[in-house]
């Protein structure tokens, strides 16, 4: 008998050792399991986890690395290996969301409602780079400050979003165009203001919305036609009449607005939308009128069609004429130097006190009257409607070279004489008989769309009529026998990028004068080409490896003109133009002005703190220099732990603050919200302006010692 215990004790033993032994096998190769979790989704998490201030009560997740699908982390929920929905709902977090939760494709829920996120942090923003494909977002009840992030707009799966209970502000943008599935929409008990948007007319799914208790004004005439069956718009300022349409909504609650007493106005009369916009035939308000139309309704029509058609031709005859001005313009080739000469300051004395711009407020400031006259086109003409070509001569007035010239000039384009190699090909110094020195740039055959020598010579005419200081001067070209040749001024001293970054320690870091000059100079340019230039142009390319620097340390911007070669995502993720995209071009390709005042932004925190747009050797939470400096910008304190350490603390506090409110504005994640040109150009000569009030006041010696030394020089 106990031989036979012990038989079938030997056996139990042997099969417990057997499982373990398995066991242990699946957790040295985890792959057998089939629970590996989405390199993406794993990152994105481990970065959230880390924005939420890595809270214990989210068990087993972690700041590095996991298995989020196979060790069940909380509120996490998966479909195979890839991460599906978030809720975390009620759970008091703090901090915010992580700045890459983009990657997470697969995701299509988010709840994070009825926490504290926003709070505790300056960070207090929503996150522009969104998951591309949520069906439903739940952020209700926590802190976020700012806008609806301009990400939601591409959202075209979208069912629920629920902003509600937060502290949003300023007016919506036209984000809404492309969420013709959303269902319920709840933005109440925020700080919301101004017009409903347009797009609301074009949510035709939408059957819940809910917009109480904020500070919403004007007509409520874009939700007439849309199939609500709930509808919230008490504790408003709404004002007008509530459409007929709407009044048939049973769960519908109005109270507290300014509402029209009396009978409602009938509707106007048609007018198209605006061009590229979604819209319905019958987009107008229930004026309550009767069905049937009479001969005086009929006379009524043909009234309003002739008044139209009059109107209609007018314009088209003023904008005819408008066109003919602008040709003439070009023609002329006469140079716009906007605040070019000290005297021209005075012209600025409305000019806005740059401590009062908040990085999240809408701009109104006012252009420069010079720029107004300049602009006296409508300027609709270039943001809203399709760009006409420009009319140009037809001679190029640019000297002609040939390959036999440029090859002598540069030794057969010798290494020795390399300055420079940007994203459309490299740059040599080229010395010519006359002792003359100039750079010629060799264009890539891959940057050209085509090869024809004639799209060639029309990229040759369009930058040879552009003149400002601040731009660099086309001297010449060449186009023979295949090659595409550009020929420059050349600038000794090299490009901005060069002077902050690739310094040694011989040279001489740049003075915050010098460095104000450089920002300033390089917003004239930008504001010459988008506000001066008609139709505008684009650069789409501004970086500080663009910005060169003359003998007199001028900023003198480069290739401008070149936005027709500037392909799309390959060219954005090259190395030297990380970090500097807007968040819309990264998302979907939109260049537009707004975009380029983004750029200009990041271009202003390199002069600021003397880092690179994006830098891969420091820890992970600066590599990013937008991410890293904006929560700082308004922080004396941390703006003088940013500054660039080369200044060694000669530079005037109150100037560096204004500089990073300017920053501020300008790298706002919603292009709506980023000031045109000219008005950065205004507050940064209100900046200068004061500095040298500053200069005068302290006798203009310019020896300050400390930052609370105005080391103010003579900036123009």
């Amino acid at each position: 008998m106990m031989k036979g215990k012990r038989s079938r004790r030997g056996v139990g033993e042997m099969v417990e050792i057997g499982v373990l032994l398995f066991s242990c096998i699946l957790v040295w190769n985890p792959s057998l399991t089939n629970a590996d979790t989405n390199s993406d989704d794993v990152s994105a998490l481990n970065v959230l986890y880390t924005s939420l201030n890595s809270p214990s009560k989210l068990t087993s997740w972690k700041a590095n690395g996991g298995d989020p699908c196979g060790q069940s982390w909380l509120g996490i929920s998966c479909s195979g290996s890839a991460v599906t929905a978030i809720k975390l709902p009620g759970m008091g977090l703090t901090g915010t969301l992580g700045y890459n939760m983009n990657i997470m494709t697969s995701l299509i829920e988010i709840d994070l409602s009825n926490n504290n996120l926003g709070s505790g942090t300056q960070s207090n923003q929503i996150p522009y780079n969104l998951p591309p494909n949520l069906q439903r977002i739940n952020l209700a009840q926590n802190q976020f400050r700012g806008n609806i992030p301009y990400s939601i707009s591409q959202m075209s799966s979208l069912r629920y979003l629920n902003l509600g209970h937060n502290q949003l502000q300023d007016a919506l943008g036209d984000v809404f165009y492309q969420l013709s599935n959303l269902v319920t929409m709840d933005l109440s008990f925020n700080a919301f203001s101004g017009d409903l948007p347009q797009s609301f007319s074009t949510l035709s799914s939408l059957t819940t919305l809910y917009l109480q208790s904020n500070q919403f004004t004007g007509y409520i005439n874009v939700l007439a036609d849309l199939p609500l069956k709930d509808l919230d718009v008490s504790n408003n300022r709404f004002t007008g009449w509530i459409p007929n349409k709407l009044k048939k909504i049973n769960n519908l609650r109005t109270d507290g607005n300014s509402w029209s007493s009396g009978p409602a106005p009938p509707p106007p009369p048609y007018t198209p939308p605006p061009v590229g916009r979604p819209t319905k035939p019958d987009q107008q308000s229930d004026g309550g009128g009767k069905s049937g139309i009479g001969g005086g309704g009929i006379a009524g029509i043909i009234i309003s069609i002739l008044v139209v058609g009059g109107i209609v031709a007018f314009f088209l005859i003023k904008r005819r004429k408008r066109k003919t001005f602008r040709e003439e313009i070009f023609e002329q080739e006469q140079p716009f130097n906007p605040l070019d000469e000290p005297k021209e300051m005075k012209s600025f004395q409305t000019s806005i006190d740059t401590t009062t711009l908040l990085p999240t407020a809408p701009v109104s400031l006012k252009p420069p009257p010079k720029i107004e006259v300049q602009k006296s086109f409508n300027q609709d003409d270039f943001q809203k409607k399709p760009v006409p070509k420009k009319t140009i001569p037809t001679a190029i007035k640019a000297s002609s070279y040939s390959v036999a010239d440029l090859q002598m000039a540069t030794d057969s384009f010798n290494i020795d004489n390399l300055v420079g190699e940007g994203s459309f090909g490299r740059v040599y110094k080229a010395q010519f008989n006359n002792e003359k020195v100039l750079a010629v740039k060799k264009i890539d055959r891959t940057a050209l769309p085509s090869q024809s020598s004639e799209d060639f010579l029309e990229l040759v005419l369009n930058i040879s009529h552009l003149h400002h200081p601040n731009l660099t001067e086309l001297v010449g070209y060449c186009s023979e026998h295949g090659q595409h040749l550009l020929v420059y001024e050349f600038h000794m001293n090299g490009s901005l990028h060069d002077l902050l970054h690739l310094s040694d320690e011989y040279s001489k870091p740049l003075s915050w004068n010098t460095r104000v000059k450089i920002a300033l100079g390089s917003a004239r340019a930008l504001e010459y080409l988008h506000e001066v230039c008609s139709p505008s142009i684009i650069h789409k390319n501004f970086k500080s490896s663009n910005i060169l620097i003359d003998t007199e340390l001028n900023p003198r911007l480069s290739d401008s003109g070149f936005a027709s070669l500037v392909p799309s995502r390959e060219f954005q993720a090259s190395d030297q133009n990380l970090g500097y995209s807007a968040p819309e071009v990264a998302m979907s390709d939109q260049y537009s002005q707004k975009s380029d005042i983004y750029s200009f932004g990041v271009v202003m925190l390199e002069i600021l703190t003397g880092r690179k747009p994006f830098d891969s050797s420091r820890p992970r939470s600066e590599q990013s220099l937008v991410q890293w400096a904006t929560p700082q910008l308004h922080d004396i304190d941390a703006l003088d732990r940013m500054i660039d350490p080369a200044l060694k603390g000669l530079y005037p506090e109150k100037s560096v603050s204004r500089f990073a409110d300017v920053i501020a504005l300008c790298v706002q994640s919603e292009p709506e919200f980023r000031p045109p040109m000219s008005e950065v150009v205004q507050a940064l000569v209100r900046l200068v302006q004061r500095a040298n009030m500053s200069k005068q006041m302290f006798g203009g010696n310019g020896q300050g010692t400390s930052r609370r030394a105005d080391d103010v020089g003579d900036f123009l």
